[in-house]
Parts: structure tokens; sequence; C-alpha cells
């Protein structure tokens, strides 16, 4: 893909932070919008965002663990636009928990938002993409798919499961020469509601921990404001690169974890200690 002019992108979780900045950027350079997200006020304010531009936006308020929903999203995007090029699978929760403490009911939920959700929206928007012939697949992973942490079990399972079901679907994409690509995106801390919005329960007393400390702590560590993460995506679209760290936090966690693979759980510990 070398531009982004007059082609369709569709985004899920673009009521807020890369989602939506993903949508002011891609607006700017002239592509039409098929906007989702579970929170239909957030949506509003993103469509106030991009209005200026002369670009068509469609939006729809879901919940992308619903496969039935994603499946006539995506049917309603073609029909609405006549056809889609990207799909940024986007949307994203977190929890803070230990194995042990964590409820099935909550597994459940964050599995179905940060896996399923991945997988939905890759599988009922591929076959679309596929027939514009120029089109990308951009899923987001974490920095917690390359290292995991105490107390995040659930969202480490979720994101190194992105990150390997992104990486064969990429393999694969390669070898079909389809004209459509695949990229997964590692992004560090990202100034976004996701700590403030994540759940926690009290298992973490059990690791010494306060589960409120912990949240405003975590929130210190997001740096990067969400709409240089969102330029670094779309310049690693046109670039087509396979894999996106964003953030020096990410290239660290990235190199530490190269170098001592089983060694970083040892410091992830004490870490988790002093928190």
């Amino acid at each position: 893909m070398k531009n982004f002019k007059n082609k369709v992108a569709a985004i899920t979780g673009a009521g807020s932070g890369i989602g939506q900045q993903l949508a002011v950027l891609l607006a700017k350079q002239g592509c039409h919008l098929s906007l989702s997200d579970i929170n239909e006020k957030g949506l509003a304010q993103t469509v106030e965002l991009v209005k200026q531009y002369p670009v068509t936006v469609t939006t729809k308020v879901l919940d992308v663990s619903n496969r039935d929903a994603v499946k006539q999203w995506a049917q309603e995007t073609v029909h609405d636009h006549g056809a889609v090029n990207m799909i940024f699978n986007n949307a994203g929760v977190a929890l803070g928990s230990t194995v042990e403490g964590a409820s099935y009911e909550d597994l459940e939920w964050i599995v179905g938002i940060n896996f399923w959700g991945v997988v939905y929206g890759t599988k009922e928007f591929l076959p679309f993409i596929k027939q514009t012939k120029d089109g990308h697949i951009i899923n987001i992973s974490s920095i917690f798919g390359l290292t995991s942490q105490p107390t995040q079990s659930a969202y480490n399972a979720t994101k190194f499961a992105v990150r390997g079901f992104t990486e064969s679907l990429r393999q694969e994409l390669d070898i079909e020469k389809s004209g459509v690509s695949s990229l997964c995106v590692h992004p560090g801390g990202i100034r976004t509601n996701i700590a403030k919005a994540a759940k926690m329960n009290d298992s973490l007393k059990s690791l010494g921990m306060d589960p409120n400390k912990s949240i405003k702590q975590f929130d210190k560590f997001l740096r990067t404001p969400p709409e240089e993460a969102a330029r670094q995506i779309l310049n690693a679209v046109l670039k087509d690169k396979r894999r996106l760290l964003i953030g020096t936090d990410a290239r660290v966690v990235d190199t530490f974890q190269r170098l001592f693979p089983t060694g970083y759980q040892r410091l992830a510990a004490i870490a988790t200690k002093m928190m």
C-alpha cells in the first residue's frame, strides 16, 4: 500500500486512545472510515474530530467479542463504502489478578475482547479486503506480548496469542501473494485510559500489592502520546513491516528478553514486589 487516499479503513476501539488517533490521521490523508467502539459517546467524539475532512465516516456501537455483531459490521462496512482495505483490530481491555484469584468470568471477558475480538475482526474482514488486492490487517498486541509479568497472566495470554495469530497470518499472506499483508503492533506504555479502566481484584494483596495503588503506578508508565503511536503504526503499514515496537520501553523489553529469555522473569518479580 503506497498511500491511504480513497482507501477504506475499519477501526475497533475507535472511541479513544490509539483508535481515535488512527481515525484522525487517516481522515487527514483522505481515507474513508468505518469506526466501531462499545462506547457510543467516545465514537461521537471521534466523529467530531474527523468531520472537518472530506471523507465518508460510518459508525457502529460494537462489542468485538460478539462474533455475529462483528460479521454484520464487516458486511455493513462493505455495503456502505463499497469496499474495505484495512482493519485495525485495536479494541482491548486489561485485568490485574493472580492466576489463582482470577474468576473464570473475568478470564472469558478478557479473552473474548483481546483475542477473539481480533480473530473475528480478521476473519470477517479478510475476504472483503482480499477483493481489493491492496489491503492490510493490523492487529494490536502489546509489550506484554513479548514478556510476561506477575498479575498479568490473562492479559499476557491474550497478547501472546495475538502475536502468534498475526505472525502466522502474515506468513500465509506472503505465500498467497494476494496483495494483502498484516502487521503485529507491540505498544509500550501509551497514554490511554486502559490502566484506569482495568479490572483489578484483591488477589493482588497476596503478592503484597495494593490494587488501587497499582493502577496509579502503572498509569505513570504510560508516556507515549496515542497520536505518536498512531503515526508510527501508519508508517509501518506503508513500509509493510512485520512487527512494530512502539516506545523506548518496548524496545528495551524486547532486547532484554532476547538477551535473557528466562532471566527477565526474576527482574519482573522483583519489580512487582516494589509496587
